[in-house]
């Protein structure tokens, strides 16, 4: 269909007006609530992110790194070493990569995401994991969030890990399933279980849609969540996923604990 002169120019129109409106009520926001940082609440020029101050106290995850647990190695072991952890005890999933070490700023972070309503940190958020799972996008998988139990989300009303692999979503370009894994048992929470309670909490809690493979289509899966502790919950939905036909999971989280540091959670 060729739309008349008219008619572009009527379009044209209603869209500098969509756009002018929305940022007048962006600059209305702004005056009844100043961006601040999510941290500190030291004014910001934009919301939904960090001061230079609180932004240089995170600690990213670079090379090098263990290419199956993601690890980061104090020295560079050569291509192929992996981490004692992942010799010992492989996952069941093929890489774990996080974009943080978590610590206390990255902790002040996961807990407003998750309990404090701060939902505009998932974009922040996403943006620094996008980055750290670039090794997984050529692929082109399939985005999956750990799912919370619906007696869970009732109460706390969104799942982050679903906001962040949304965020992800948009700046990938790449699908969101947010139903192709369920927790069809309530867990309870994992902080302050040992690493063997975590494991024997999660055992059997998730199951695959029965469609799961149609929805695949054959392409491979990268499981989103926030912080990847001693790994139970994400090797129990990555059991899950190959149990229902999944052939290639690999692991994406915002922060990562790493091991021998001392930040109990």
């Amino acid at each position: 269909m060729v739309l008349g002169e008219d008619e572009v120019k009527a379009r044209s129109l209603v869209a500098r007006t969509a756009f002018g409106l929305r940022r007048m009520g962006l600059a209305v926001l702004d005056q009844l609530y100043p961006p601040v940082c999510a941290a500190c609440g030291a004014p910001l020029a934009e919301g939904g992110g960090l001061c230079a101050s609180c932004f240089m106290q995170l600690r990213p995850i670079t090379s090098p790194f263990c290419p199956v647990l993601g690890l980061p190695f104090e020295t560079d072991e050569g291509v192929g070493m992996l981490s004692a952890e992942a010799i010992a005890d492989p996952p069941p999933f093929g890489r774990a990569r996080a974009a943080l070490a978590y610590g206390e700023m990255v902790g002040t972070l996961v807990s407003r995401l998750k309990y404090g309503d701060r939902v505009e940190l998932a974009t922040f958020c996403g943006r620094l994991m996008a980055a750290a799972g670039r090794e997984f996008w050529e692929a082109e998988p399939v985005l999956v969030p750990v799912p919370l139990h619906p007696s869970r989300l009732r109460f706390r009303r969104y799942n982050q890990s679903l906001l962040l692999a949304q965020a992800v979503g948009r700046i990938t370009g790449l699908t969101v399933d947010p139903h192709l894994v369920v927790r069809h048992k309530r867990t309870r929470q994992q902080v302050g279980l040992s690493g063997d309670g975590r494991l024997r909490n999660v055992q059997g809690a998730f199951v695959t849609h029965p469609r799961a493979l149609e929805r695949l289509a054959g392409r491979p899966v990268v499981l989103v969540d926030d912080v990847y502790t001693t790994g139970a919950t994400v090797k129990a939905v990555t059991r899950a996923l190959k149990k229902g036909g999944a052939e290639q999971v690999d692991v994406l989280t915002f922060a990562r604990v790493v091991i021998g540091d001392d930040v109990p959670i």
